[in-house]
């Protein structure tokens, strides 16, 4: 009698789940290509556009293919308000004596590769429209009859309290570079850590060329609004398979860094915890999936970008 009692509730549950299932046709829509913005001004720099068109998911994914999608031929503005300026159409391979180096670091490549590469990109050597702390820019971009606009605010930075490195109880010799940061109260900030070591190599240039951003480099006060705290960062040159795993993430007793830790607007910090989720998630079978807000306005991808950076150098000494 106790087989059968267990049996019929088994069979019951079996028949139901049966009798439930139902073939479900889900229809994906058509892939369409739309034009992508990714602009950013910051303090006394010039703005700087780049303008592509989205990819299908499918296509090919080598270096040709990503260099063939930029745009040229666009119309880009931007205005303070006051001033409106038409930005330059700047090419990597083609570009005016003297502005080299300010390209480069524009384009986040060496001075020595920017021939290599044909990047077209849209700014302005008129300093009159270059970043100002407390202005707000707009941008507008048409191309072929669109016409495409954004706006960003370069907001008051926010300086370090202090900066100090603090090696690892395990690992004398290797720490984590450290911040204390007074939080404005009452209003809404969020940052961006990035870092540059100015360490000199042999020849006497320096260990790095540009800025790079640890794994996830953009935080807002959500949590500590108002609030004086320190925290750390690691070191994004130190992973991978040619760094011991007891150095991982970590800066050597040696190193001199610039730590640049830039403020921005809601928008743009949006855009980009959004990004930097979907970076760290892409894979991942179990992932919420992540949609990127922008603050492009007619149709297209991407965002334009204010920072107000601040600056420090971090000496790697106890």
């Amino acid at each position: 009698m106790k087989k059968r009692i267990i049996l019929f509730p088994l069979l019951a549950v079996i028949l139901l789940v049966n009798g439930c299932t139902k073939e479900v046709t889900i229809d994906i829509p058509g892939y369409e290509e739309q034009l992508v913005i990714d602009g950013q001004i910051e303090t006394d720099q010039p703005p700087f556009v780049l303008i592509s068109k989205s990819k299908e998911v499918y296509a090919p994914t080598d270096l040709s293919a990503f260099l063939n999608g930029f745009i040229t031929g666009a119309v880009v503005t931007v205005s303070d308000g006051t001033t409106t300026v038409q930005l330059d159409e700047l090419c990597s391979d083609n570009l005016p004596p003297g502005t080299e180096e300010i390209a480069a670091a524009m384009f986040g490549i060496s001075v020595a590769d920017l021939a290599n590469y044909d990047i077209c990109a849209y700014t302005s050597f008129n300093t009159a429209i270059w970043g100002q702390v407390g202005k707000t820019y707009a941008l507008t971009v048409t191309f072929e009859g669109q016409t495409y606009t954004a706006e960003t605010s370069i907001v008051q930075p926010t300086t370090f309290d202090d900066l100090y490195w603090k090696p690892e109880p395990d690992t004398p010799n290797h720490g984590y570079s450290w911040v204390t940061l007074s939080d404005p109260a009452n209003q809404y900030d969020s940052y961006r850590w990035e870092m540059k070591r100015i360490n000199t190599n042999p020849d006497g240039t320096t260990v790095d060329g540009g800025y790079t951003a640890p794994w996830s480099p953009v935080f807002d006060d959500e949590f500590f609004d108002g609030i004086t705290f320190d925290f750390f960062y690691e070191n994004p040159h130190a992973q991978g398979s040619g760094v011991p795993e007891e150095f991982q993430w970590l800066y050597p007793m040696g190193d001199t860094v610039v730590i640049k830790l830039s403020k921005m607007d809601r928008n743009v910090y949006e855009f980009l915890e959004k990004k930097y989720t979907q970076l760290a998630t892409a894979g991942n079978p179990f992932a919420t999936p992540t949609n990127i807000p922008n603050n492009i306005s007619g149709g297209a991808l991407g965002v334009w970008a204010g920072f107000s950076p601040s600056f420090d150098t971090l000496a790697c000494y106890e």
